[in-house]
């Protein structure tokens, strides 16, 4: 098989709309729809634009009693996060039902996030000979391109090959989580090592590539054409454990157990009654209706 598989973390373009768009657009309910709106113009724009062959869309939509596998590892992971509003976790439910109504796969895991998901995803459909199109601007995804795969930040208009991630990044895909392990990731609330920036860490994955590598020849570092390089060695000796589990941290996980074949992922016809219906609960207008109608439904 060959050919290419778009997958789209979700997450990214619906919180854009929802902090982009006016609060005040409200389905029959009274119940806000901006993001669900924003949400909706993206992906027909990208069924109508692309016409992908095969099509996947990843959420992050969890139980907030079921804690993921990365904060049983780590309690503290995004804990520096509020809880997301309740009109947004229900428009992000209504875009899943979108999905679904225009024929398009769509997933969610009650233990693991869209990264997740999408990483598991593009390991799959590799082996099928498939390559990836990440939609997305959330540079922990760029860990699952190869080559010939894009990286592509839709709303920026710009797309990233394999050899383009690391000057863009800090480290090549195969070390991405390797690099975010070192510097931290304030926003999921991962420490890193204290004293390593960006910089540093991209001499650091530059010099010894993986952290297990780094650990192995930490007598090198000190010979290192970095700031303070005497100092770091000694620096990441103490945070060991730390580097270690943050690793375990920004790693994508892409072994899942995910019931899809390259087979689910080719979109189908769109539901035209229910998409109607859908639309008319939504109390969407002209514009958005006449894209589902070119797409075959409503």
């Amino acid at each position: 098989m060959t050919g290419t598989v778009h997958l789209v973390d979700a997450s990214y373009f619906i919180f854009r709309a929802y902090h982009s768009l006016p609060p005040d657009m409200v389905d029959a309910e009274g119940q806000a729809t901006h993001a669900i709106y924003g949400f909706a113009r993206f992906l027909c724009d990208l069924l109508e634009r692309v016409r992908p062959t095969h099509l996947a869309v990843a959420f992050d939509q969890r139980p907030e009693a079921v804690p993921s596998f990365r904060q049983r590892l780590y309690p503290a992971y995004k804990a520096n996060r509020e809880a997301p509003p309740a009109d947004l976790k229900r428009q992000i439910g209504r875009c899943r039902e979108l999905c679904r109504h225009l024929g398009i796969a769509e997933f969610a895991s009650e233990h693991y996030e869209a990264d997740d998901l999408i990483g598991t995803l593009a390991a799959r459909t590799r082996e099928r000979g498939l390559l990836n199109v990440v939609l997305t601007r959330d540079k922990d995804l760029a860990q699952v391109i190869r080559a010939g795969d894009l990286f592509w930040d839709y709303t920026g208009g710009v797309r990233y090959r394999y050899q383009d991630i690391g000057p863009r990044f800090g480290a090549a895909p195969e070390l991405m989580a390797d690099y975010l392990a070192l510097t931290g990731d304030t926003v999921d609330n991962i420490p890193g090592v204290p004293g390593v920036g960006p910089k540093t860490a991209a001499a650091l994955c530059a010099a010894f590539g993986s952290l297990e590598t780094l650990y192995q020849r930490l007598g090198e570092v000190p010979g290192l054409d970095v700031r303070g390089a005497a100092r770091l060695a000694m620096r990441l000796e103490t945070h060991r454990d730390g580097a270690f589990l943050a690793r375990r941290l920004t790693g994508i996980v892409c072994d899942l157990e995910l019931e899809a074949t390259a087979e689910d992922l080719r979109p189908r016809p769109p539901d035209r009654q229910a998409l109607a219906e859908f639309l008319d609960a939504c109390r969407f207008g002209p514009i958005l209706r006449q894209q589902v109608r070119r797409l075959g439904g409503a």
